[in-house]
């Protein structure tokens, strides 16, 4: 029996993703020491099986469909993409799911790396195997979601891509049938249609993107039927089983699908079933709520920041928590007090909770940040929403030829400033930026007037919206 070690630091981080890797840069550069606990791949999801590898299928998917859409350049591309190039490009980008260049990284900023299943064996301890780590301040919980698959009778022999499959497939399936209406359904259905397989996409909902404004997954489910996929709303599955290598999927209506493969993109889990939760006595499994400052509530030296506390599922929003976890974690240690009413305060995670931007890059893209127009209107604010058909600004059509988009501004109606803003056409996730900058920085609308876009550029599209506003 090998000796138990012990190993005193001032910070010990569970999970070594973007988040994870955010709050211990932080710490060291504040002069903490840090240890760092990953029982997988240095980098985390992220980096392997979900953003790096699927925007790298999605990329060559989306220049092709830009490049139809322009005279002299259509009939170059009208042939299918090499798949095989796909995919040794996005192996490329994971690495080949090697994370040498990532433990360089933990290694260059003066953190220790902990291979092995971090657990909590009580306040401000963590077991790692044999060894026993101890936080002099704090104990920082980021260890992600893992995809959520519904309660189906034998569906663990039926062998379904979650996710993580349907990023690091090495080849394309011939029929692959997809659950889910959100972000993974939709991008990994419009990537594997273009890379060749025949797509079915099952929607519980009635529609897809259900959590912005409703056109914008109108927009996207047109475009991939006008693909090849056969996109089903209102459509649950009751069973599926696998012979033969066949999948067999029977929907609510009694309707029989074959497939080779079956994507379920149905919702995410935290990550916290199996990190001792129930020694400082919090529910194992369970979302983790905590304060601005990343603070699990009740404590004063547990953190949990990025997607386990459940505040907005989305990697720039998990490392803009990591930042403000950092900053708050280094200030507590030297004793320094967090004024939280600050809205300039480095300690106070603000923008995840009406401020949040997001890119869907599937083809149209779509693009929003604050709220949806019903969010707005249940939340209680007098708002009106103006719409722009986005082929009406010039640089819209020099980009594409009979280019498809709309456009939402979500006014509020008393404070007269921006709630949300939602984009959707090809090439509109750049331009999501600006609407971030205007809503979480409530610039009066008026002020805006005089934020003049360069012409002739998409963006011009803010100019055609204020027009609305102003002229109705």
């Amino acid at each position: 029996m090998t000796e138990t070690e012990t190993n005193l630091y001032d910070v010990v981080v569970l999970g070594a993703g973007p988040v994870g890797e955010n709050v211990a840069d932080r710490t060291r550069a504040a002069g903490l020491t840090t240890a760092v606990v990953e029982s997988e791949l240095v980098g985390g999801e992220c980096s392997y099986w979900a953003c790096m590898p699927s925007k790298a299928l999605l990329r060559p998917v989306i220049a092709r469909a830009d490049a139809r859409r322009l005279p002299g350049l259509r009939q170059a591309v009208q042939g299918p993409l090499d798949t095989a190039a796909v995919l040794a490009r996005r192996n490329w980008y994971t690495g080949d799911w090697t994370d040498d260049g990532q433990v360089d990284w933990i290694e260059s900023i003066g953190a220790d790396l902990y291979r092995g299943q971090g657990r909590l064996t009580g306040p401000r301890t963590v077991s790692v195997g044999d060894r026993t780590l101890t936080a002099r301040h704090a104990v920082v919980v980021a260890t992600g979601t893992r995809a959520a698959l519904p309660a189906l009778p034998g569906l663990a022999d039926v062998r379904p891509w979650t996710s993580r499959e349907a990023t690091s497939a090495q080849s394309a399936p011939g029929r692959l049938v997809v659950v889910g209406g959100g972000v993974v359904a939709t991008e990994m259905a419009t990537a594997w249609q273009a890379l060749g397989s025949q797509v079915t996409l099952l929607v519980r909902g009635k529609g897809l993107l259900d959590r912005m404004e409703p056109f914008a997954g109108e927009l996207v489910a047109e475009a991939l039927t006008e693909a090849g996929a056969d996109v089903r709303t209102g459509t649950s599955v009751a069973s599926v089983t696998r012979a033969d290598g066949v999948v067999v999927v029977v929907t609510d209506s009694g309707e029989r699908i074959e497939a080779d493969e079956i994507l379920f993109a149905v919702g995410r889990a935290p990550r916290t079933d199996d990190i001792g939760l129930e020694t400082v006595g919090l529910e194992p499994g369970s979302w983790l709520a905590v304060d601005d400052s990343l603070r699990v509530d009740g404590t004063d030296w547990l953190y949990a920041v990025g997607d386990v506390n459940h505040r907005a599922l989305l990697t720039h929003q998990g490392k803009y928590q990591a930042r403000i976890a950092g900053a708050a974690i280094a200030a507590r240690a030297a004793g320094t007090s967090l004024d939280q009413a600050d809205p300039w305060s480095a300690h106070a995670a603000t923008a995840d909770h009406e401020c949040v931007p997001q890119v869907v890059f599937t083809d149209p893209e779509a693009a929003s940040v604050g709220l949806s127009l019903a969010e707005a209107e249940a939340a209680g604010h007098r708002v009106r929403a103006v719409d722009v058909d986005m082929s009406s600004v010039a640089g819209a059509g020099l980009y594409a030829e009979g280019y498809r988009g709309r456009a939402r501004m979500i006014v509020d109606l008393e404070r007269e400033i921006l709630r949300g803003v939602t984009f959707v056409g090809p090439g509109v996730g750049e331009l999501i930026h600006s609407a971030t900058v205007a809503v979480v920085g409530q610039v009066p609308i008026a002020r805006l007037w005089h934020a003049v876009p360069s012409y002739p550029t998409i963006s011009e599209v803010w100019l055609r919206l204020l027009e609305a506003f102003r002229d109705n």
